[in-house]
């Protein structure tokens, strides 16, 4: 479940083609609609929260479903939607992506969608996969391990903080998980520019991992290999960001 991004950037778009690179089938759910290029978010309106319930329902009762990655949601009432839905797949992991704004800094979702994201969606996700700024203002905290403790306190299982939009010559991205210390992972980063669609792709192909079976750690570490094998072929479609390739052959 994620928004479209008409720039093919980001959204539900990066979610398609990531899912499908890494061998699990994607069933796109779009919760909003965006006014989007490739430097910023300039609007957004969400999709009727009924018709979104009927698609899932629908869904459900068709296909079976192994792993759910949620991104941008537009409101609080599709989240709603969501959040009773999930009540169906108690035993499915669930990778949020909690979208707040978009890498140019456009607004996607507010503080009411916020609040609903912590306390309701959060503690059935096994995983979420908040940037630096985004653990920042949803956690309370500057400092990445106390804002972690803070969400996962809402119940949520484990807190990937992503640092590709810090600096320095590597990205590192950190799991906490309630264990003593969190679990690091070190990625070169790939030139000085920021990348549309990063964090989408990431969950996403968490999620895939997630659905072919792999656990947590493995399909984080998977995921990360193939985020990096996109940026290094990044594609120049427009005058802001450059986009993950996503369709490069991937080795399973």
């Amino acid at each position: 479940m994620s928004g479209l991004d008409p720039s093919g950037g980001a959204g539900i778009q990066a979610d398609i083609q990531a899912i499908t690179s890494l061998g699990a089938h994607p069933l796109p759910v779009l919760t909003c609609l965006t006014v989007q290029d490739t430097n910023n978010v300039h609007g957004a309106q969400a999709v009727d929260p009924d018709l979104i319930r009927q698609q899932l329902t629908c869904l459900a009762g068709d296909v079976p479903i192994h792993a759910v990655k949620t991104g941008a949601l537009g409101s609080a009432a599709v989240l709603d939607v969501l959040v009773e839905f999930l009540d169906t797949l108690p035993d499915v992991p669930v990778i949020a992506d909690p979208v707040i704004k978009a890498a140019g800094g456009g607004d996607l979702a507010d503080s009411q969608l916020m609040e609903a994201m912590k306390t309701r969606l959060f503690p059935k996700a096994e995983m979420i996969t908040p940037n630096g700024e985004e653990l920042a203002l949803l956690g309370g905290s500057d400092e990445a391990a106390t804002a972690a403790e803070n969400l996962m306190a809402t119940g949520c299982e484990s807190v990937l903080a992503t640092g590709g939009h810090g600096t320095g010559i590597h990205i590192i991205n950190k799991l906490f998980n309630h264990a003593p210390d969190p679990m690091e992972w070190e990625v070169e980063r790939i030139g000085s520019n920021e990348y549309h669609g990063t964090g989408c792709t990431l969950a996403a192909a968490i999620a895939a991992g997630r659905a072919c079976g792999l656990s947590p750690r493995a399909a984080i570490s998977q995921a990360q290999n193939y985020v990096h094998r996109t940026l290094l072929h990044a594609l120049t479609v427009g005058k802001g960001q450059k986009i993950p390739d996503r369709g490069i052959l991937w080795e399973h």
